[in-house]
């Protein structure tokens, strides 16, 4: 069975714009044909589509591309560990995958597009079940972490130390995924905000969502001596290689959280870029982590912190929204620049950076975790 990955985008183009009734209906069809499996998942299933329609949408248009999707999908396939998702579910997954695209693309539907599924798909649940059974050996499906301390820096924000029962390896910049005991088969993910230490301790930054059942529960229900669940660290937003170029690092909100990691572990290295990091906020009591960064600024000469506050107007340091703050400065066309925050500001400062003239190849981004 060869794999054809126009027939692939083709058909997925004409599921993209009906993604949610796409994705419900796939869970509809998965749970008819598998009661059992409905117990896996949380009881609200927004999210899950969400997920869902976002992995599905990478895979589809990076069908033609298997080696970036062999570190994706390993990735997923580690994950789904802690769903407790085993590879004789995967057929059952498929089966309910190929009867989606059948409903929907139902005018390109023939033959060749259901063979071209069928092998993009089987290609891909092989590359995470090999994955999951090769991380079985060697790692936990998740890890229990004690809470040991529990900061409420702002209304809607609260820094929490972790520590895992067991080693917990990972990159800066990565995020785990977190479940609360209050809710079960909920998980959410949060950036890690620290650098790895010697004594296995993580630090997470949380902001309360509307109708975030995980994010209140950990700012407004967790205590010194509870215990979370954390799945296997993801992200491949990484600490830069060594080398000369200087760094800017573009935060807004708890997207703080995977830049100072990766701001930690350079320091750490030993190297001595000039490293600026324009960290922003609505107000000035949301910039939850400067107290922080001022002493890590103190104890290292080459890191500049530059607070920015957009909606203060008695504020009386720097004002503005931090896709145009960037602009303010020199050039930054020379630097390697990390930018994390939610989604709409992240697009924004990755578009004015790119038009200032910095190559897409040195722009690290991501989303702010709990945000969204």
């Amino acid at each position: 069975m060869s794999l054809n990955p126009s027939l692939v985008k083709e058909s997925f183009s004409i599921i993209e714009p009906v993604a949610d009734k796409a994705a419900a209906y796939f869970y509809g069809r998965l749970f008819a044909e598998n009661p059992h499996l409905r117990g896996m998942f949380p009881p609200a299933m927004d999210v899950q589509r969400d997920r869902l329609f976002s992995a599905l949408t990478r895979i589809a248009w990076s069908v033609d591309s298997p080696e970036s999707m062999r570190s994706f999908l390993g990735q997923l396939g580690r994950d789904h560990r802690k769903y407790g998702v085993v590879a004789e579910h995967y057929t059952a997954i498929g089966s309910a995958l190929l009867a989606t695209v059948r409903c929907f693309a139902t005018d390109s539907w023939n033959p060749e597009v259901e063979a071209a599924w069928t092998s993009a798909y089987t290609a891909a649940a092989n590359l995470m079940i090999e994955a999951a059974e090769a991380d079985a050996g060697v790692s936990p499906a998740w890890w229990l972490a004690q809470v040991i301390d529990h900061e409420r820096r702002h209304d809607d924000i609260a820094v929490l130390t972790l520590r895992p029962a067991q080693r917990l390896p990972y990159r800066p910049g990565q995020y785990v995924t977190v479940q609360t005991a209050r809710w079960p088969r909920v998980w959410r993910s949060y950036s890690i905000a620290n650098a790895p230490r010697p004594d296995n301790t993580i630090r997470l930054h949380v902001r309360s969502v509307p109708g975030g059942w995980v994010s209140t529960t950990l700012i407004r229900d967790t205590r010194i001596g509870d215990t979370v669940m954390l799945g296997p660290p993801m992200g491949a937003m990484a600490a830069p290689e060594r080398g000369a170029r200087d760094l800017l690092f573009v935060a807004g909100g708890t997207g703080l959280a995977p830049l100072k990691a990766i701001i930690e572990q350079v320091i750490a290295s030993g190297r001595r870029p000039t490293m600026h990091l324009l960290y922003g906020a609505r107000t000035a009591a949301e910039l939850y982590d400067l107290p922080d960064l001022v002493r890590l600024e103190s104890s290292f000469p080459w890191l500049r912190v530059l607070p920015v506050v957009s909606d203060q107007p008695g504020y009386e340091g720097m004002r503005g929204r931090l896709p145009d703050v960037t602009r303010r400065f020199h050039s930054w066309s020379e630097h390697e620049v990390y930018v994390c925050g939610p989604p709409s500001m992240v697009t924004e400062t990755v578009r004015n950076l790119r038009a200032d003239g910095v190559p897409p190849a040195r722009i690290h981004q991501d989303v702010a975790h709990g945000e969204i």
